[in-house]
């Protein structure tokens, strides 16, 4: 009862205040109208008032007082008085305080004014009534009230047998059974009861019976009968008794309990004629029952899914199936007669929600409305309440709606007239309801309808206030789309419209809110009710049944039955469908073409289970091996782009899901977008193109599409367009881009971890791959704002993003075309000019206003020393720039064109097609042929206007730095060191980063190059370029992924068909190569264009520089196959597989990697399957090859036989640079002395004499300048011839200069600095020394060999062996800092004694590769020119000593074959220079008379079988190294020389034919040993 408590300070300030607020209290209490309530909070009041009397807190007259004034509040206020002292009654007697019952006893005897004793009597106790005096003894009240009792209950009186007559009970059935339409009302017929009653002595309890049993009968008089029981109403607890006992009369077996009864009890529920709480416990059955069959009931769902998902026999499928139809049919015969559902569906019906809610609260969720007649029910007063809204904001236009009768109920709930009233009652009616909404598909088509109206509400209302009551609307509409329209949907049988109406809801939602609500669909909904339980199974066995039957010949009927069971319950289809796609890839293509029975929302639905599936923590995205990606990733990524590309479903959320899983780190899921956009975009990747596709790459868009692509991609265009707009409308386009440039060096340096390798280039490639596919298709499918707004400035891109300088440009260079185009349009249409001309310099005017700013912001990109060396606007030209800039591929046009008018041949020449449709294929085609001769005709007017462009800018690409340099740098050799660095900075920040970045600009790098050659660009040596890029390859081939390796390949080979088109014809070579700049070999302080004609590389020196590119690639192939490494082994055989058409050329390199390969197909066969199948793959294709091949003297020219041709494996490598050992064991100081004086004459800083010497050095300085040193050598030889000239004429007019005296003053001068010379070479290996010097101590240290190898003397000497490495290491580091790369040497042929090769075997066993050196590193192979240097550096000093004395000797005995060979020569000069006079203008006469003339190691140099060292020839030493020992240079030479003393000294000249004979015995050798 203390419900209500009085606050203290009532009490405390009684008189003040306290008084006055309790009167007031007990006044508001008296006038609420709710019936019953109001007593007990009166009762309440006055509870407080005495217990705060009987605590002794109030004085008992100022209670008494205030009790009194109570009093007059009601008539019953002494009953409730009396009811309050009962109960402090019972308190204080059992309370142990004394003082405490006095307080209540004086209270209770003060009150005996105002409250009757015989209330009183009543209520208390009889010992209270003793001790207020109100009886005498308590003991004798007791026995009287027992006599009372007994004489009332248990005593029988004549009344209930005889009095009463049954003729009362007749008229008062007739008074309840009359017409009441008339003016008759409850109160007279109450009139009438009564008397009734008390003329016919009635027992009034069986009178209500009655008058319940004819409300029972005549249930549509509400209003009368409830009038009259609450006129006739006694105790409510009697009326709920009286109809508890009916309740339970039906409550007997096969006793069903009527509707009417159900109807009376609910209307007088509603009335609030009896409680809730009382007349439940008279319904049957109880609570605890209802859960257990709840729980009873989930069992069994699951049971039975459980039995649907295992694989039983068929016999016992049937068995088990015929026991469930029984257990059904049972069930089916005897319902549960519920009492308690009885009465929810009858309060339901009337629209009691409030009981009714107050019921369902007692059971578990969704029991009730399992039950079809209560969710009908429901769904009625859910129909009345949404009704008013659904007319004004649901209903489609030109649609009526059902009539809806509204209730005559008046305390039904009230109908919503906004969107707001929903929440009073209609949200929380929906969620009751549940899945059960499935039973009135109209109801459920409302809802849905209203969510439509409230969202175009949503989106348009924009005020603070307003806002927020949207979103909690919002939030409740969400709520009510998971818990009660999907659930619904699941339940309804397919129904396709109805799945429409939701996605007409669905669609308003952000894909967020819709994936969250599929989400909780699939993984929850469908354990919340046994039913659910049950259709899940059912859909996944359904599911099983079909995929089993799925094949490409019945797609479209499959596809029916896929479609009806996707419409309820798509998420437990398309999880299991995914599941098995996941396992066989091969259902992708029948699965994708049965979808299309679905609608719209199962494809959301689809695109859902497809990023859940993809997403799934529990599967592992690499094959167990850890270096591939697994093939369930790969098949749904496949799937993704097939059902994406067909169908029309929302690709924000995948997008979405890609470019998170970048954000964190993670490149595997980029497989997806690759897929997507290949299949909706056409833009298809990869590096197995055919040279036809790459060349239609070239093209415009068209011809892209037409001929560009392996698979014929048509109608693209709306798959396209929806996956732009899916792009912009989230912002996604640009942080994809930007994710996936960061993300390539993310996948080597944080994600790969523990990845293998192979995984890692894999993900690698595949990141790299989707950046350029997805640059492409922004580039061709957005417009030019939209991409000029998204993608920023390169510097920002570069230093704000740290996006990759590569990727950086790739981006941008789409933004510069369309900018450049847009000015170019403006320009054109601001000056009307029809003229080419005119249209080039507005094309020229707007690249300039659109690049100068880019080439501003390039500065910010690398160190500033870098654009000392090559320009910005160089720079910016060569990135920005494409293939479809500098050429038009006509042949692919045409190709194109021809095809498209054979298929209008054969169109027409079918007569099995309709006319109709034939007509269509030809206007088709033809459409298709004249946009491909436009968009020729376009790109040749571009191609043009570019070429222009290039043309006049070429001239300062490369200028400024070598002004700068020039005003203040002395020597030449740091012009040509500048010219180095220029093509240093091209190859590292130019070439090599876009060569691998895609097919395309492989092809682009080569033809850059090209076209910077042909524009004649000054100070571009194209020669360095070349060798630089074909010298060293090793390193760049070591660091590429598997798909870069495919690009570079395509590079080398497209640089390697240039160089061939050249070396194959002189005609071609003298129209496209002689007089260019970037074939100058002397580089001189005036003049940067032309150079005269000496300074050209003549054809037949490019033909030895060719075959040295060629040795050079060889080395380094067979490097990388000896390696033993994976990386090496398969990029090595991808770049030869894709260089195949231009190179082997040369039969004994091709037979070095025929060798080599067919090793690795031994070694890898049962190691490394794929090792092994690439090596097959080439070997083959090689073989095949192998007839175009020519032997090396056809490959370019050569005066000694090819037999006697040493290996190419067994050269030396353009960067190896020979390394001779020191030849003589001097001091330190000697050794130091001679370097120095080697290197100034080197320098050309000594004698005037060495003009020449010294022109050569400064070539050599050079970084890589080494492809031209022999056609250096020969224009020096010009020079020196001329020098000659004027000597001969000074000797005509001086006595006593004859050739004679000064072959011998020039005799004498190089005798005195030979041992200098000898010193040399160990000394300095590339510090800028003299071929020619090196050869001549070579020459020198072999005879000392011969002599010693007959003497049998000569143990290694080791300590001099490791002090040479000493130096030659020393001399590499400092030849890599001063960036000295290959060059042109010619071979000097071994002469081996037994000892020697013993030796030489020795050491080769001693010697160790490291698995990835640079081109300066010696290569494995023996080479003969190191091979006798180092035999040589491995004697003692006796026999250095010993050779020192034969070596003088000789040399005497060589001087009169030396002077007259100085006549011979000068005779010829004096020819030559007729003949020069006579014709200027035959240049190939002119080179080819020079050889003939010089016939000594000048030109045999270049003629090298195999390029080996990089130091240049100098023509002076080569003569007076003839001059001192011509016999000596018939063995140094590659092939025997002309002399004109041929028949001097036979004797040696024997002994040198046997010394050939020995090599070549040990030439054949030594080819047995390199290739097995």
């Amino acid at each position: 009862m203390a419900t209500l408590i009085l606050p203290g300070e009532w009490i405390k300030n009684w008189e003040k205040s306290g008084k006055h607020e309790f009167v007031q209290l007990c006044k508001d209490l008296t006038e609420k109208t709710d019936h019953g309530s109001e007593v007990r909070d009166i009762q309440a009041a006055l509870y407080e008032l005495c217990w705060q009397v009987v605590q002794g807190n109030l004085k008992l007259d100022l209670a008494t007082s205030v009790l009194g004034e109570m009093m007059e509040l009601r008539d019953d206020m002494p009953s409730i008085l009396a009811d309050v002292f009962s109960i402090l009654d019972l308190e204080t007697s059992a309370l142990e305080e004394k003082i405490k019952r006095e307080h209540y006893t004086s209270l209770v005897g003060a009150c005996l004014f105002f409250v009757p004793e015989v209330i009183l009597k009543e209520r208390l106790d009889p010992e209270t009534l003793e001790s207020l005096g109100l009886i005498k003894q308590a003991h004798q009240f007791n026995q009287k009230i027992v006599k009372i009792k007994t004489k009332l209950f248990y005593k029988q009186q004549k009344f209930n047998l005889l009095r009463e007559e049954n003729e009362g009970y007749a008229k008062l059935i007739t008074e309840l059974g009359q017409d009441l339409s008339g003016s008759i009302t409850s109160h007279l017929v109450l009139e009438s009861i009564k008397s009734l009653i008390g003329c016919f002595n009635l027992d009034p309890n069986r009178v209500l019976d009655i008058i319940l049993e004819v409300y029972e009968s005549r249930s549509d008089q509400d209003e009368f009968f409830l009038s009259l029981i609450k006129s006739y109403m006694c105790e409510p607890l009697t009326l709920c008794h009286i109809l508890g006992f009916k309740f339970k009369f039906y409550q007997e077996p096969n006793e069903e309990t009527p509707k009417s009864l159900y109807h009376i009890a609910a209307a007088l529920l509603h009335h609030n004629l009896i409680e809730l709480e009382d007349l439940y416990v008279h319904l049957m059955p109880v609570d605890a029952t209802i859960v257990e069959e709840h729980k009873r009931d989930i069992t069994e769902a699951k049971q039975i899914a459980r039995k649907l998902v295992m694989v039983v026999l068929p016999s016992e499928k049937s068995e088990d199936k015929d026991k469930e139809k029984e257990k059904e049919e049972e069930k089916n015969d005897k319902p549960p007669d519920n009492q308690k559902l009885g009465l929810l569906e009858a309060l339901l019906r009337i629209g009691d929600w409030h009981h009714a809610q107050s019921i369902m609260d007692q059971m578990p969720s969704f029991y009730a409305t399992s039950h079809k007649a209560i969710a009908l029910a429901l769904c009625q007063l859910v129909h009345l309440t949404v009704d008013p809204l659904y007319r004004r904001s649901g209903l489609p236009k030109g649609a009526k709606g059902r009539v809806i009768h509204p209730l005559r109920n008046k305390r039904a709930p009230r109908p919503a007239e906004n969107f707001e009233d929903l929440r009073r009652d209609t949200f929380s009616m929906m969620c009751y309801l549940g899945p059960h909404l499935s039973h009135d598909a109209i109801l459920f088509a409302k809802i849905v309808r209203l969510g439509k109206g409230f969202m175009k509400e949503y989106q348009s209302e924009n005020r603070p206030d307003g806002r927020e009551k949207m979103e909690t609307l919002l939030s409740c509409f969400l709520c009510i789309a998971d818990q009660v329209l999907l659930p619904s949907l699941s339940l309804m049988e397919c129904n396709a419209c109805m799945s429409e109406e939701v996605w007409g809801l669905f669609k308003l939602f952000p894909y967020q809110h819709r994936y969250r609500l599929y989400g909780q669909w699939k993984n929850e909904t469908y354990t919340s009710h046994p039913l659910l339980v049950k259709v899940k199974a059912t859909t996944v066995e359904r599911a099983k049944y079909i995929m089993k039957r799925l094949t490409k010949e019945n797609v479209k009927q499959s596809g029916r039955q896929i479609g009806k069971l996707s419409h309820s319950n798509p998420t437990i289809l398309f999880d299991y469908m995914l599941s098995q796609i996941q396992w066989y890839d091969n259902l992708i293509v029948p699965v994708v073409d049965s979808l299309k029975y679905l609608t719209s929302l199962n494809y959301d639905v689809l695109a859902y289970c497809i990023i859940e599936a993809l997403a799934n923590p529990e599967k592992e995205k690499m094959k167990h091996d850890d270096t591939t990606i697994s093939s369930w990733l790969q098949s749904l990524a496949s799937l993704c782009g097939a059902v994406f590309r067909k169908y029309p479903i929302e690709l924000a959320g995948l997008l979405q899901y890609v470019t998170n899983q970048l954000k964190a780190g993670k490149s595997f899921d980029l497989l997806i977008l690759k897929e997507v956009v290949q299949k909706m975009a056409g833009i298809e990747i990869t590096d197995e193109m055919t040279s036809e596709q790459l060349e239609a790459m070239t093209g415009g868009e068209q011809l892209k599409a037409e001929g560009g692509y392996f698979g014929q991609i048509r109608n693209t265009k709306k798959s396209s367009q929806r996956l732009k707009d899916a792009l912009l409308d989230h912002e996604l386009a640009l942080p994809l881009c930007l994710l996936m440039a960061q993300q390539r060096n993310g996948v080597v340096f944080l994600e790969s971890g523990e990845k293998h390798l192979k995984l890692v280039g894999h993900l690698y490639d595949q990141c790299h791959d989707t950046l350029v596919q997805f640059g492409g298709f922004l580039a061709s499918n957005l417009s030019t704002e939209d991409y000029i707004k998204r993608v920023p400035s390169i510097d920002i891109l570069c230093n704000q993003f740290h996006t990759p300088h590569d990727a950086a440009f790739f981006l941008s260079r789409p933004m510069y075309a369309h900018q450049i185009l847009s000015k170019y349009d403006e320009l054109k249409k601001a000056e009307k000019g029809n003229r080419q001309q005119q249209k080039v310099h507005k094309y020229v005017a707007a690249c300039e206003t659109v690049m100068t700013p880019v080439h501003e912001a390039v500065m910010s990109l690398h160190p500033a020393r870098v654009w000392d060396d090559i320009r910005p606007q160089f720079y910016a030209t060569f990135w920005s720039l494409t293939m479809y800039d500098l050429a038009v591929p006509h042949s692919a046009y045409d190709r194109e064109v021809n095809k498209l008018k054979v298929q209008i041949k054969a169109i027409e020449d079918n007569s099995e097609i309709p006319m109709n449709k034939k007509k269509k294929e030809k206007e088709r085609c033809t459409a298709l042929q004249e946009k491909l001769q436009e968009e020729e005709k376009k790109q040749l007017e571009h191609v043009q206007r570019v070429l222009h462009r290039l043309k006049l800018e070429k001239d300062n690409w490369l200028l400024a730095s070598m002004q700068e340099k020039q005003s203040f740098q002395e020597f030449k050799v740091t012009k040509e060191s500048t010219k180095n660095e220029t093509i240093t900075k091209f190859l590292q920040l130019c070439l090599f980063p876009r060569c691998i970045f895609s097919s395309i600009d492989a092809v682009y790098c080569a033809r850059f190059v090209e076209l910077v050659h042909q524009q004649k660009t000054p100070n571009f040596c194209t020669l360095l370029c070349y060798d630089r890029v074909f010298s060293a390859i090793i390193y760049t081939v070591a660091s590429c992924t598997e798909n870069e390796s495919h690009r570079y390949g395509r590079f080398l080979c497209c640089m390697l068909e240039t160089v061939t088109r050249w070396h194959s014809d002189r005609a071609i070579y003298e129209k496209e190569c002689v007089n260019y700049p970037g074939f100058l070999t002397i580089f001189r302080a005036t003049g940067f264009d032309g150079g005269n004609k000496a300074d050209q590389l003549d054809y037949e020196n490019f033909r030895h520089v060719v075959h040295k590119w060629h040795y050079m690639l060889t080395k380094a192939s067979v490097h990388c196959l000896e390696t033993g490494d994976y990386t090496h082994i398969r990029n090595i055989l991808i770049v030869l597989t894709k260089i195949l058409p231009c190179y082997p050329k040369v039969l004994n390199l091709g037979q070095a990697l025929e060798c080599r390969v067919h090793k690795i197909c031994l070694e890898e066969k049962d190691k490394r399957p794929d090792l092994y199948a690439l090596a097959m793959g080439y070997s083959g294709r090689l073989k095949s090859h192998k007839a175009h091949m020519v032997p090396e003297n056809e490959f370019h020219h050569k005066e000694q036989p090819a037999r006697s041709a040493t290996p190419a494996s067994q050269q030396n490598g353009p960067g190896s640079t020979g390394k001779p050992a020191s030849g003589t064991s001097k001091t330190d100081e000697g050794t130091s002395e001679d370097g120095e004086r080697g290197k100034d004459k080197a320098q050309g800083t000594t004698k005037p004499v060495n003009k020449a010497n010294s022109a050569a050095a400064k070539v050599t300085t050079s970084n890589g300048n080494g492809a031209l040193n022999s056609t250096k050598a020969v224009k020096e030889r010009d020079d020196k011839e001329k020098s000659g000239k004027e000597k001969k004429e000074k000797k005509e007019k001086t006595a006593g200069s004859t050739p004679e005296t000064k072959a011998e003053s020039r005799r004498e001068k190089l005798r005195d600095e030979r041992p200098g010379k000898e010193e040399r070479p160990a000394r300095e290996g590339k510090e800028k020394t003299p071929k020619a010097d090196r050869e001549k101590v070579k020459a020198e240290e072999k005879s000392s060999k011969d002599d010693k190898a007959k003497a049998g003397n000569g143990e290694p000497a080791e300590p001099s062996r490791e002090r040479d490495a000493t130096k030659e290491s020393k001399s590499k580091e400092k030849g890599e800092r001063s960036a000295v790369t290959a060059t042109i040497k010619s071979p000097i042929p071994r002469s081996e004694s037994a000892e020697s090769e013993r030796d030489h075997k020795r050491r080769k066993l001693d010697s160790h590769s490291s698995p990835s050196h640079s081109s300066s590193v010696k290569d494995n192979s023996n080479e003969p020119k190191d091979s006798t240097s180092k035999h040589h550096a491995n004697y003692n000093s006796v026999s250095r000593s010993k050779s020192r004395e034969r070596e003088t000797e000789k040399k005497e005995s060589d001087g009169t074959q030396g002077r007259s060979k100085e006549k011979k020569e000068e005779k010829e000069r004096k020819e030559r220079k007729r003949d020069h006079l006579i014709n200027e203008r035959e240049p190939s006469l002119e080179s080819k008379r020079r050889k003939d003339e010089n016939g000594t190691n000048s030109s045999k140099n270049s003629k090298s079988e195999s390029p080996s060292c990089d130091s240049p020839l100098s023509t002076e030493k080569e003569k007076t190294k003839r001059s001192k020992s011509s016999s000596k240079e018939k063995t140094d030479s590659v092939k025997p020389e002309r002399t004109s003393s041929g028949g001097k000294k036979e004797s040696r000249h024997d002994k040198e034919k046997s010394e050939k004979k020995e090599k070549r015995d040990s030439s054949g050798k030594e080819e047995k040993k390199q290739y097995p």
